[in-house]
């Protein structure tokens, strides 16, 4: 009998290129943007498919609002609109969906369809699909240590009680797996503040194909380059 092929439980990805995809065929950066919304709503089904329990992808950092202004709005646009379908889309495939971040920046009616959604998925136990947006990693970090030094402060938690574990709860992802497979598209190869203390024992994959066309096709090939590794988290 052959070996069941290994599956990563979690596979988070930065959505990278989506404005050299459209340069490339002529069009505004903004265009870009939009094809690559529309294929995260493919891959959601993709990934779940091929039994990925936890998707979590990048969509919009903190260093994102020196874009320019137009590209912003067009982010935003489509962060609204999703927002907007997304509820009856999820609960028709009973995806539950998460968004990581500091939400405080954004615009008060983008804050209350989050909620909104959050709430009316929560139930839901297929795909866990997470969604960063407004966010860093170090932000993250020193947000997730200024709520242990309040606790510290106020008597609840002495500093020798600080684990690894409270570290992790103090953190936007708390209560989920960290990734297993971190794909990045359009050729980089540097993590961009992306969920740094959850990727600790995370395997990367680089590709030179742009978010955009990055169907089912290439997510199998990243299935199996994760499949072929020999994880062993440092233990001989």
């Amino acid at each position: 009998m052959s070996e069941e092929k290994k599956i990563p439980r979690h596979l988070a990805v930065i959505l990278d290129g989506n404005g050299r995809w459209a340069k490339k065929r002529g069009l505004p950066r903004t265009a870009g943007h939009v094809q690559g919304a529309k294929n995260v709503e493919d891959m959601c089904e993709w990934v779940w498919n091929h039994g990925i329990e936890y998707f979590t992808v990048y969509a919009f950092s903190t260093e994102n609002w020196s874009r320019p202004t137009d590209e912003v709005n067009t982010l935003m646009k489509l962060l609204r609109d999703y927002m907007k379908n997304c509820i009856k889309r999820a609960n028709n495939n009973n995806m539950k969906v998460r968004v990581i971040g500091d939400k405080t920046a954004l615009a008060e009616d983008i804050q209350e369809s989050i909620r909104n959604l959050e709430e009316a998925t929560a139930g839901n136990t297929g795909l866990k699909f997470t969604i960063a947006i407004n966010y860093g990693s170090r932000d993250e970090i020193r947000r997730g240590v200024q709520s242990l030094a309040k606790q510290v402060a106020e008597g609840s938690l002495k500093p020798e009680e600080i684990t690894e574990e409270k570290i992790s709860a103090s953190l936007d992802t708390a209560g989920y797996p960290d990734p297993d497979l971190m794909v990045r598209t359009s050729g980089e190869q540097r993590i961009s503040n992306y969920l740094l203390w959850q990727c600790a024992y995370t395997e990367f994959y680089f590709t030179e194909v742009s978010w955009p066309d990055f169907h089912e096709a290439e997510l199998e090939k990243a299935i199996e380059a994760y499949a072929s590794r020999d994880r062993r988290y440092g233990k001989v």
